[in-house]
Formats: C-alpha cells, structure tokens, sequence
C-alpha cells in the first residue's frame, strides 16, 4: 500500500508532539512537512520525544503547504488562524484532506464532525473533517447513551489538567499559580458548551476548571431523567452502547484520571444513582491530548482515507 503524506500545521504544541508520534508511527503515512514557525530549522527530534527521524521544522504559509503535494492537511492551530490555509489549499489542491482540530468549522455544516464513536455513519467521504474538542468529546460521550431520557440540561462539572492551555504562557498553564489550586474559568457560554448543545441538539450547562495536573480530564455529569431507573439498566445502557467502541471503556467505579493519562482510550463510570432513580451522575476521563485531539484525528485519517480506524492507534500507546 502506498504511503500518504502529511503536513501538520501547528506543531510546536503539546497536541502537535502527539500526532507528530502518531503519524511517524502509522505504517500507512509519511510526515512531509512540520510546520513552526518558533522551532523554524531546528531538528523534531531534538523537541519530540521518540521521534527518530531527520526532518525539521519549517516556518511555513499556506501557499508552501498548499505546494508541499501532501495528501493530508492537519491544522494544529489556534482558533481563528486556520482560514489562510484553508482558503488556499481549496483553490491549489482542492482534493487534499483536512483535518481541522481547532474549533473554526465545528460549526460549519459543510465540514464532517468527526468523533467517531457518535458520528462515523454520517462520513459521507467529506474531504473536511473538523475534530471535536476535548471536553466536547467526553461530554458527548458522557450523554449520548442517556440522551432520549433527559429531563432538563446536562451539568457538566470539568477538570482539565494544564496542557489544555496550550502552549502561550498564561495564568491557566502557569504551573506556579496552579499549584495547590483549582482555576474555573469560563464558567457560562464556554466554546464546549455550544459546541455538545449543537452537537446534541439539547442545552449543556458546563463549568470548566483548570488543575495542577499536565494531562487528562475529569467531567463528572448530572443527568436528571424522565423516568425512573435502576443503576443496573444505566450501565446496561452503556455498555449496549459501546460494546463495540475499542476506545471506550465502560466502568462500574468512577474512573481517575492518573490512569487514563497517557491512554488512547476514554473511560466512563461511577454511574451514582440518587435516591428516587431519576438523577444519575457520571463520570468521564480521557487524555486530552490524546482521544481527546491527537488519536481522534488519527481516527478520522484513517475512515476518510478508507483504512482500518484504528490503524497506528492500537499498540502504539507508551508504558
């Protein structure tokens, strides 16, 4: 099988270091171009570890992307910078695949939103993929199994360790004010929040906060439902929903964090029922970094380019 090539825009962050392993890793896809323009001429394998190879990071505009003749396009960038690049590789090289994991065409019905689990039968093989965010991932699927139950909007309660952040200092990465603390932020109206309640066609209330933990998320969930229920038939529910998600885990104990960092994998447990049977609350734990960006791009790769989904995902995962 011949290999793609790829060009990941963006790679100076915590998320662009995982694909960067991700892709070096795929037996099918070959690393073209690593875009930064602060490690401009320095080698990747001095930033990322693992990575072997002798190819170096280059300050790059959308018109030496849209030259490069990589059949995939990942966009590693912040929100709002990815439309240059966007607008020129539909004009160069309009059968390039993209794959966007900012939040720019999340909203954007032209664009496939892939979280796999949820929306791989709507791929259509759309050649613009918008990747869910991190929080909106665990959120969605924290609710979906309980979704045609509710009685009123979902309050998710998250905690996200600091490289959610990024990578430009600020107080929510500063790992100096984080210490022995817990940061909310963005408490109403969050980008996440809009995002599931589009996503899932109910209002979402989400309550954001920031740890002094590097990687992974905690979301613990309240569901309030129409009917009665018993924790056994919860669980139940669950497990029918996922038993074929390799990279969702279904638990009866509430899952941490710790083990799950590190992980392709997302977690979800505790299923506490309170008195009464109609209120639930759940909990949710995946990498942010990784199911929550860099292994559900890989997903995506993998469906729009017609190969197994989880290909260079499964056994590629650290001690």
């Amino acid at each position: 099988m011949n290999s793609k090539r790829v060009a990941l825009v963006g790679a100076r962050g915590h998320t662009g270091a995982e694909l960067i392993r991700l892709i070096d890793a795929h037996p099918f896809l070959e690393l073209c171009m690593v875009s930064s323009r602060e490690h401009d001429g320095q080698s990747v394998a001095d930033h990322v570890e693992g990575f072997k190879g002798s190819l170096r990071y280059v300050s790059a505009d959308a018109e030496a992307v849209a030259r490069c003749a990589a059949e995939v396009v990942v966009l590693a960038l912040p929100n709002g910078k990815s439309a240059p690049f966007v607008e020129v590789i539909e004009s160069k090289a309009p059968q390039t695949l993209i794959v966007d994991l900012s939040a720019d065409h999340r909203f954007n019905e032209a664009w496939y939103y892939g979280l796999p689990e949820l929306t791989r039968t709507e791929y259509r093989g759309q050649r613009r993929i918008s990747n869910p965010g991190c929080y909106a991932t665990a959120m969605q699927l924290a609710i979906t199994p309980m979704l045609d139950e509710l009685a009123g909007p979902p309050q998710c309660f998250g905690v996200s360790g600091y490289s959610g952040a990024g990578t430009t200092p600020s107080e929510r990465n500063d790992a100096e004010k984080l210490r022995d603390n817990l940061m909310p932020y963005s408490l109403v109206d969050h980008l996440h929040e809009r995002e599931v309640s589009r996503q899932l066609g109910v209002p979402v209330e989400f309550m954001p906060h920031v740890a002094s933990h590097f990687r992974g998320i905690t979301l613990t969930v309240n569901l309030w439902l129409q009917n009665a229920a018993t924790r056994a038939a919860i669980i139940e529910r669950y497990r029918a929903r996922y038993a074929n998600e390799a990279l969702i885990e279904v638990m009866d104990e509430a899952p941490w964090v710790s083990r799950v960092a590190g992980r392709h994998h997302a977690q979800i447990g505790g299923f506490a029922l309170a008195p009464g049977g109609k209120r639930v609350v759940v909990v949710a734990c995946l990498d942010n970094l990784l199911k929550g960006a860099a292994t559900q791009a890989m997903q995506n790769i993998n469906i729009a380019l017609g190969w197994p989904e989880l290909c260079g995902i499964i056994g590629s995962e650290g001690p």
